[in-house]
């Protein structure tokens, strides 16, 4: 029988978890002003820079301020220890359930409170732009909504255990080529659409603590020194009251930094030092009431957190957490996209497989900052050895897998990566293809890579992303019908990098001069039609939102009911398949007659189903005025035209089951 719960099965829960309940309150901000009242200027001044090994605040210990230490590694926790390695970012969004990555941040800051960090510098959540940046890894896919979704969940849960996060990198770091010394240039309604959203998430519905700025500039001004960024839209728009701080060395004027730019410098006091800092203040260029409304904002978050009134380490929790270890195989098992099918999959029991490729022995992971020592990893061949799966010579075999992909040396921080495979990983692939027997490809990558050669010659493909530790077992798993793959793809595979709608626009532009210095820049020329929305004609390999079962479903009742300020959109949701499996409900809205070039559609409701077989339930999602609005950038603000709206359900951004149209007034 269906059920009425709205949001169905798994987004109920996501409706129910609670907000983080560090928002700062005025009790805060008062108790943050008296103690800035009581500093020295020298004290007031260490706190706005890194100190020790860059990863610390300096305590003031008379007043009871205490070190403060933080740690990268939005996958796990990473500076001088081993921790759970989690599913990578995009991973966690390719589940396309809030409620399980909460489930992750909450894990993650029990790890965090075990070695005593006060503050993780993550999520990440920059939109991937192009399958070649390097860090996308980290990010939550092309789509803000998605994005914002998966973003929120992370922190909340992250930031109920008691640890802080620092959503990054504000703004437009889609490229890891020369960011330091690089400008993204957008519009104005390109910015808010698209790259904006998670960030704007993170600070109005999950209350984040910290922003981290990015390296680049934004339209030809540094992010962390940038008004529009920092003062108009995080504090003004948005009524930030967490701090903000630099990417590593991303600070470069003093006074700039004083009067529109980060709170907190890292990883340490560059501009905001004393050497710079008390001739300034002598000759009235900055004043003290800068640095103390900068400190006031470090103090009040800090209060807000608990951080002056408990010890941050609670040696209750062990390091290697058994919450931890079940939480990253949970999250690896959902991550995981089945792309190809031919019905090899789910294996046989007592199929004998050859197991080849640079892959099989080992859990890569993305390089950087993002990378992290895991306390143990379990690899592909580990976990069929765990199953009883038995290894066979290729000539004697059922079937070959071949775990091929990227890792730390290859998909990392400050460089972009290719299109292609490593080189030599296609020629294996070749080899396992000659053979005849039927070939299971197993790929590790941050997002999409060109399949065009190979993907029709193979029984299988399975997208693992970065699944964390426990990814070995749960492929094994998976492989051999121990579960339905259910994740779904939060990026577009291009069949031809040439088909990414950024493409054009992916390199530098001629340098623009100012003030004596060249800058090289990239243009953000396709505006809003980043990813699935720019596919305009062109058929992508893999659609946005894609992702096969072992079992099927469909969609049946299809209705759209005025509601509040908007809309519910009802479906039911029906298993038709031979095995227990997850459907992701996915509505998009487009507007029939724009005023502004507009996407045919965009992503703006999800629900993550869980069925037995046989089994069928009504999901019911909201879609509020916003929803349907557009950034209008002769007001600098959001607008909802009145007209007709078409409200579609799918399966994927192009495998649309129904759709309505509505009359919004």
């Amino acid at each position: 029988m269906a059920s009425d719960k709205v949001l169905g099965a798994l987004l109920c829960i996501i409706a129910i978890l609670p907000c983080s309940a560090q928002k700062v309150t005025q009790e805060n901000k008062d108790r943050a002003a008296a103690l800035v009242s009581q500093m020295t200027l020298h004290e007031k001044i260490s706190l706005l820079g890194g100190y020790r090994d860059g990863f610390y605040i300096a305590p003031v210990e008379r007043l009871g301020i205490p070190e403060i230490r933080l740690a990268d590694g939005p996958q796990g926790v990473r500076n001088n220890t081993r921790s759970t390695l989690y599913a990578c970012g995009v991973a966690a969004a390719a589940t396309w359930n809030p409620a399980l990555v909460y489930e992750m941040g909450k894990a993650l800051g029990q790890d965090a409170r075990a070695r005593g960090v006060h503050i993780m510098l993550g999520p990440g959540a920059n939109i991937a732009r192009s399958p070649l940046c390097g860090r996308n890894f980290e990010y939550f896919g092309e789509d803000p909504c998605l994005a914002a979704e998966t973003a929120v969940g992370y922190i909340n849960g992250l930031q109920s255990e008691g640890v802080m996060a620092t959503i990054k990198h504000f703004a437009l770091n889609n490229k890891e080529e020369n960011r330091l010394h690089s400008s993204s240039v957008a519009d104005e309604r390109t910015m808010n659409e698209i790259y904006f959203p998670a960030f704007r998430a993170a600070v109005e519905r999950a209350n984040v603590g910290s922003v981290m700025l990015a390296y680049n500039m934004v339209n030809f001004v540094h992010a962390t020194e940038n008004p529009y960024l920092i003062q108009k839209t995080l504090r003004d728009r948005w009524h930030f009251d967490g701090f903000t701080m630099s990417d590593w060395t991303a600070t470069y004027s003093p006074i700039s930094v004083m009067e529109d730019g980060v709170d907190l410098e890292m990883p340490w006091s560059l501009t905001m030092k004393e050497e710079i800092l008390l001739p300034l203040l002598e000759q009235g260029v900055v004043t003290e009431e800068q640095i103390d409304a900068k400190v006031r904002r470090l103090l009040q978050t800090f209060i807000a957190f608990g951080f002056l009134d408990r010890p941050q380490l609670d040696p209750s929790i062990p390091e290697d957490n058994p919450y931890s270890r079940d939480v990253a195989y949970r999250l690896a098992c959902e991550s995981l996209v089945l792309l190809e099918n031919d019905g090899i999959l789910p294996l046989r029991k007592n199929s004998r497989l050859c197991l080849i490729g640079p892959k099989a022995d080992v859990i890569p992971c993305g390089g950087g900052s993002g990378a992290v020592e895991p306390v143990y990893s379990v690899s592909l061949r580990s976990g069929l050895s765990k199953l009883g799966v038995k290894e066979a010579p290729m000539s004697k075999a059922d079937a070959v897998v071949v775990a091929v992909g990227f890792d730390k040396t290859t998909e990392k921080e400050h460089s972009d990566r290719t299109f292609s495979l490593p080189e030599g990983q296609e020629g294996m692939i070749d080899a396992a293809i000659a053979s005849g027997k039927p070939v299971i490809v197993v790929v590790n990558a941050g997002g999409a890579v060109d399949v065009s050669r190979w993907a029709d010659k193979v029984s299988a493909l399975v997208w693992a992303w970065y699944p964390g530790q426990e990814g070995g077992l749960a492929i094994a798993e998976m492989l051999m019908g121990g579960f339905s793959p259910s994740g779904r793809l939060p990026v577009t595979f291009p069949e031809a990098i040439e088909d990414n709608p950024s493409q054009p626009w992916w390199g530098f532009e001629k340098p623009y001069t100012k003030r004596g210095l060249s800058v090289p820049f990239v243009s953000y020329k396709e505006g809003v039609f980043v990813g699935y929305r720019g596919y305009k004609g062109k058929a992508p390999r893999y659609p946005f939102g894609y992702g096969l079962s072992y079992t099927g479903f469909d969609f049946e009742n299809y209705s759209v009911e005025p509601s509040g300020d908007g809309f519910d959109v009802s479906v039911t949701v029906r298993n038709t398949g031979r095995y227990e499996g997850a459907a992701t409900v996915q509505v998009y809205v487009g507007e029939d007659s724009p005023c502004v070039p507009r996407p045919e559609r965009e992503l703006k409701a999800f629900a993550k189903v869980k069925l037995p077989k046989g089994a069928s339930e009504k999901v019911v999602m909201h879609l509020d005025r916003e929803d349907f609005a557009y950034f209008d950038v002769s007001v600098h603000d959001w607008k909802v035209k009145p007209g007709v709206f078409t409200i579609s359900v799918g399966n994927s951004c192009i495998d649309i089951r129904d759709s309505v149209k509505v009359e919004l007034k």
